[in-house]
């Protein structure tokens, strides 16, 4: 029998080859037609720490940074980087575990705490990243019995979480409250209703009408969910959010957001809301029984930059004169930007290539924006998605509206 399997080893050998050739033929084909479409996303490298102000491989200047969502500039903050050292240097640079094996330190129980009380909530549960407490969240709670009510845009994390779950499921059109009602009267029929919206859409800086859906959601005695990635830290008096923005906090039942932008911009996300169902997220959640517990480092940092959140709302509150600058000056240059009072300010352009050009030559005068096109957004609405920090100064936001101007202008979107 050996001397057979020898026999044939290169008759298998070939098969394999074969197999792996027409893979190949298949990757390649689909590659060639993402760059015949003008949307491949090319990766830059930075050489410095995030900023307003980076270095970037290959340019032999500074370069400043308007795409990143490093919202409060705490990315680089002194006192945040020294936290995470220090947690870094007392706790080890991980737990090799699940946190209900041996995976739970102190400082996690800390910071879980801390979040529950900036969000004014009974309870907090930590995830490695933001996608996972909501690809976590969905399959826990509902049911065959439940239903869940989602705006059509909302981001693929929850999109993806949804789809895990074996509720039953209604898309509502985006931000059209006639709709959601009229699926929520449909949905009538079942155990519980779970409306889930982004509080910010990050693609296109509009904020979700949350005062009118948790009026609706009371209504037809329904719950709210919110992710809050692109309002948490600067969204509201306080920075704790859409719901506080809107004064509905106590009409969310559920809100999941990051630590990975405004809050220290390393990792890491968060479920907080009902301590019964923290408890349950506890005992059922995939991606927190699966996963590895946030390292220690990026623990400390996170904590670090919500006591300076808490302690004063004067980073958070400086961003809306910023944001404000920034849209008026792009508009009275002629550029049509998405959205509203957010500094997610999407320049609207259309046509992916002219997307990805326009970004290059921004970066050519100093300016790092990136181009987004499908399947980041929809066909036809690629733009450059530039977003204000905290740590920019008026300087700053002047120097990218100036280059802006020129680039537009050399590609006819301005005149």
């Amino acid at each position: 029998m050996l001397a057979t399997w020898l026999s044939r080893r290169p008759l298998i050998a070939g098969r394999a080859q074969s197999t792996i050739a027409h893979l190949r033929g298949i990757l390649e084909s689909e590659l060639a037609n993402i760059k015949s479409a003008g949307t491949w996303k090319t990766e830059r490298i930075i050489t410095s720490k995030q900023g307003p102000h980076i270095k970037v491989e290959g340019k032999d200047t500074g370069i400043l940074n308007f795409c990143a969502n490093n919202y409060l500039g705490l990315s680089s903050h002194p006192e945040v980087i020294k936290a995470g050292g220090q947690a870094l240097e007392e706790y080890g640079a991980g737990l090799s575990s699940v946190r209900f094996i041996c995976g739970t330190q102190n400082i996690h129980k800390k910071l879980e705490e801390k979040i529950a009380q900036f969000h004014q909530r009974e309870d907090a549960i930590l995830y490695i990243s933001c996608f996972d407490a909501n690809a976590g969240i969905f399959e826990a709670l509902l049911t065959p019995e439940d239903a869940v009510l989602s705006d059509e845009l909302n981001h693929a994390s929850i999109i993806d979480g949804i789809r895990l779950c074996k509720a039953n499921k209604y898309r509502y059109k985006h931000m059209d409250l006639n709709d959601l009602e009229a699926k929520l009267k449909d949905a009538q029929k079942h155990r519980l209703r779970l409306i889930a919206t982004d509080g910010v859409f990050s693609m296109d800086g509009d904020i979700a009408p949350l005062k009118e859906i948790c009026d609706l959601a009371k209504r037809y005695n329904a719950l709210v969910f919110i992710d809050e990635c692109h309002a948490t830290g600067f969204m509201g008096p306080n920075g704790r959010g859409t719901d506080e923005l809107v004064g509905v906090m106590d009409q969310v039942t559920i809100v999941n957001s990051t630590l990975g932008k405004a809050l220290g911009g390393a990792a890491g996300g968060y479920t907080t809301g009902p301590k019964p169902l923290i408890d349950l997220l506890r005992q059922r959640s995939r991606p927190y029984l699966f996963s590895n517990t946030l390292p220690p480092s990026v623990v400390g940092s996170s904590s670090k930059a919500l006591d300076l959140l808490m302690e004063s709302n004067a980073i958070a509150q400086s961003m809306s004169a910023k944001t404000a600058r920034f849209r008026t000056k792009m508009t009275a240059a002629g550029f049509t930007i998405s959205g509203k009072d957010h500094p997610i300010c999407p320049v609207m352009l259309g046509d992916a290539r002219l997307a990805s050009q326009m970004a290059d030559d921004m970066l050519e005068r100093g300016i790092y924006v990136i181009g987004f096109s499908y399947p980041v957004v929809p066909k036809g609405k690629a733009r450059i998605r530039v977003q204000i920090s905290a740590a920019h100064s008026d300087e700053d936001i002047d120097n990218c509206v100036k280059a802006f101007t020129e680039v537009g202008r050399k590609h006819g979107v301005v005149s």
